[in-house]
Formats: structure tokens, C-alpha cells, sequence
């Protein structure tokens, strides 16, 4: 039996046993304080986009205004007593429940540092890492954050071209302008590549020719040539390909293994998942899985300004930067070093808000002003109406009158 068949046939079986294991675990639930649904014997091979597809909605949503207390670094609360209006949040929870806002898969509210709303529907599962589309882009910012801090980045060093950490690179092939992008550029999706999409459908057609930096080559031998200033805004996965590889050649060992030990760790988060890119190095654009409860996490890291258990690490000027309003669109929505930021409005007031987002609804919402953190995962078509439904359903709640 080939290699091919093989897989195939192992895919298959972990289909079933997905679909097997999670029956008999669906969990009945309206408003509980009880224990959140779980798929029970999770391995790394079974997280994906494709084997998500195959977990059995949950027959009724699980809905907790008092989090159990995991002992996994976020404390708890409840809601209601803590903060946040208790029955506006229920109403909308079962409006989740019933399809009235589309395929959400979880929700969680953070405020006043404690967890005082957890709550899961169809595929979300207290344990599952949910697949993480562009919202990737976010973490692969703090892992530079991070390298920052541990001392093999400067923050000068983001004003450095990219070329100058990637030694492998043959700069004589490399389209005019390319020698000037910095890596604070890529973060901010102004590298001004440009390539036409039946050259990537080519290059695509032999992948071993694009691991290691050779990835980076072509996208930097291929594109058009590249202005030298006022490079406009471009939302590309060559961008964020660019910052990861950087990543890779400034720390020790690889940057999978400095990403798991130096934030994933760090931060207690072990049942997680990232892919591998064509390069070899983890994806930078999209292909990470995380729980929904770890996703809290990295928007704690955020608001209290990169410091974890109060330990810094990563640098506030980098968070500061990277959650800045770099670039700012005609729609007044702004993006920093992959995280976005805009303005949410209730009634005549506005309240900033910063966020990390993925296509089918995975979102990380950061609103200072009301010492607030929303965490939403979804498996809708597009983004889904999160950044609408959130400042109509969820904000007043956390609003004092």
C-alpha cells in the first residue's frame, strides 16, 4: 500500500472517531454553572479546518454566567456580581443559540480581570483549538514582540530591512525596491509586493523549491518592482511569510520550537495547533488552532500591555506600536503590526477598540475603556456580523448608566 492510500486511509479514521467520540459527550445545557462540553481523547492529529467540519453540533448550548476556575492562569467571576448586566448577556446568548447571529461556535467575556461568561455552541467545545484564520497574523506579531524581549531583536531592528537578517537570500536576483522593506512594513502590510496570481499558481506547482528562504526569494524575485516610498497598504499573506521568516533566522533552534517555549508556554497554552508553511516554518497568515479560553489570554497579554502573571514579555513599546493606527482606511478602520483597531459606538459614545480577527468569525476584542475582553469563534461563510452584534448585544452590558 503506497504512502497516499495510507494517509487517506488514516485521515478517514480520524473522521470517524472525531464524529464517534464526540456523541456521546453532547452536553444539555440552557444557563449552567456545570462543566463545559469537551471532546474527550484529543490528539494534535485531529485538530484542523478539515476535521472541524465533522464535530456534531451540540444539541442544546452550553451557557455559564460563573466560569469554573481551571487553574490555567485566568481567574474567574460572576457575572453579574463582578460586572456586566447578567440578563442582557443571557438574552443574547440564547439569541446565539437559536441562529439569530449566525454560526457562532463560542463566546467569553473578560472583565475587571475575571472571567465571568463562557459559553459554547454547535462546534465549540470547551478543549477543541479552534482553526485561527488571519487572526495568526496576530500572534505571529507578539512571537516578534517576544524575540524583542528575550533580547535577539531591538526595537531599532524594526526599522531594518528585511534582507539584512536573511543571509541565505541571492540579493542580485531581487526586483528593484526589494533591498528596502522593513520588517516594520511587512508587519504593517506595506512591503509593495505585487504578484500577478498566475505566478503564484506556478510557483506553487513545485513547493520544494520554495522551502527554507527561497520562499522569500520568490515573492522578492517575482513581484513587480517595489516603490521606494508611499507604498500602499496591501492585505497579502507575503507579508506576514516575510515576519516569520525574519523570526526564524534571529532566534536559536527554530521558530516553531521558540514560539512554543517562549509564548505558548509561557502563557500555559498546550492544546493548540499550528501548520506548517510551504518554507517549512509554521504559516504566518493563517493555520493556527486555539481554544477559546487561551484566546483570553492572548488578549490579557494585550491589555496589560505584554506582561503575563507580571512578567514582561514582551517589550509595551512593541504591544504599544503594534496595536497602533499605522494605517488607517477610508472606512476609519486602522491596522498596526497585524492587529487592527477602530472605534465602536453605543449611542453617541465611541469606545476604542482593539482586535485580532479571522475569516469565519474568530475574534479577539480589546476595549480598554471598559476593561474588556470578547472572545468569539465562529464558522460563518465571512466574517459574520461580530463587529456589529458587539457594541449592539455586548457592550451596553459592561456600560455603566
Amino acid at each position: 500500500m503506497n504512502e497516499t492510500k495510507m494517509r487517506v486511509i488514516l485521515q478517514n479514521s480520524i473522521l470517524i472517531a472525531i464524529t464517534l467520540i464526540c456523541l456521546p459527550f453532547i452536553v444539555e445545557a440552557q444557563e449552567s454553572n456545570g462543566l463545559a462540553p469537551e471532546i474527550t481523547d484529543l490528539n494534535a492529529a485531529d485538530v484542523s479546518y478539515a476535521l472541524e467540519k465533522n464535530i456534531p453540533d451540540l444539541k442544546k448550548p452550553f451557557i455559564s454566567t460563573s466560569p469554573e476556575n481551571l487553574n490555567d492562569g485566568i481567574p474567574v467571576g460572576t457575572l453579574g456580581v463582578d460586572g456586566g448586566d447578567k440578563a442582557s448577556i443571557v438574552k443574547f446568548a440564547k439569541e446565539i443559540a437559536a441562529g439569530q447571529h449566525g454560526e457562532i461556535d463560542s463566546l467569553l467575556l473578560y472583565h475587571h480581570g475575571k472571567l465571568l461568561f463562557e459559553s459554547y455552541y454547535r462546534r465549540g467545545r470547551i478543549n477543541y483549538p479552534h482553526y485561527q484564520m488571519s487572526i495568526t497574523k496576530s500572534y505571529t506579531a507578539l512571537a516578534i514582540g517576544r524575540a524583542i524581549q528575550s533580547g535577539y531583536l531591538t526595537m531599532a531592528d524594526l526599522d531594518k530591512p528585511v534582507v539584512s537578517f536573511l543571509k541565505d537570500l541571492d540579493q542580485s536576483k531581487l526586483v528593484p525596491g526589494a533591498t528596502s522593506i522593513t520588517l516594520a512594513e511587512a508587519m504593517n502590510m506595506k512591503s509593495g509586493i505585487r504578484i500577478k496570481t498566475n505566478v503564484i499558481r506556478k510557483l506553487m506547482q513545485k513547493p520544494d523549491t520554495l522551502t527554507g528562504q527561497r520562499q522569500v526569494q520568490a515573492y522578492l524575485e517575482h513581484s513587480a518592482p517595489i516603490p521606494e516610498t508611499n507604498r500602499t497598504f496591501k492585505y497579502q499573506s507575503s507579508d506576514p511569510s516575510l515576519t516569520m521568516q525574519v523570526l526564524e533566522a534571529v532566534v536559536p533552534g527554530s521558530a516553531r520550537e521558540f514560539i512554543k517555549t517562549e509564548l505558548l508556554d509561557k502563557l500555559g497554552i498546550t492544546n493548540f495547533a499550528w501548520q506548517e508553511d510551504v518554507s517549512g516554518l509554521p504559516k504566518s497568515a493563517a493555520g493556527s488552532s486555539m481554544r477559546s479560553r487561551d484566546m483570553i489570554k492572548w488578549g490579557m497579554l494585550v491589555r496589560n500591555g505584554g506582561k503575563w502573571q507580571g512578567k514582561q514579555l514582551i517589550p509595551q513599546a512593541f504591544v504599544k506600536q503594534a496595536t497602533a493606527r499605522i494605517h488607517t482606511n477610508r472606512q476609519q478602520t486602522s491596522y498596526g503590526y497585524f492587529w487592527w483597531r477602530h472605534d465602536m459606538q453605543v449611542g453617541k459614545n465611541t469606545y476604542d477598540c482593539k482586535s485580532g480577527r479571522g475569516a469565519g468569525g474568530q475574534f479577539i476584542l480589546i476595549l480598554p475603556e471598559l476593561d474588556l475582553i470578547a472572545v468569539i469563534t465562529a464558522h460563518h461563510r465571512g466574517m459574520g456580523s461580530t463587529l456589529k452584534s458587539t457594541p449592539d448585544h455586548i457592550l451596553p452590558a459592561f456600560i455603566k448608566p
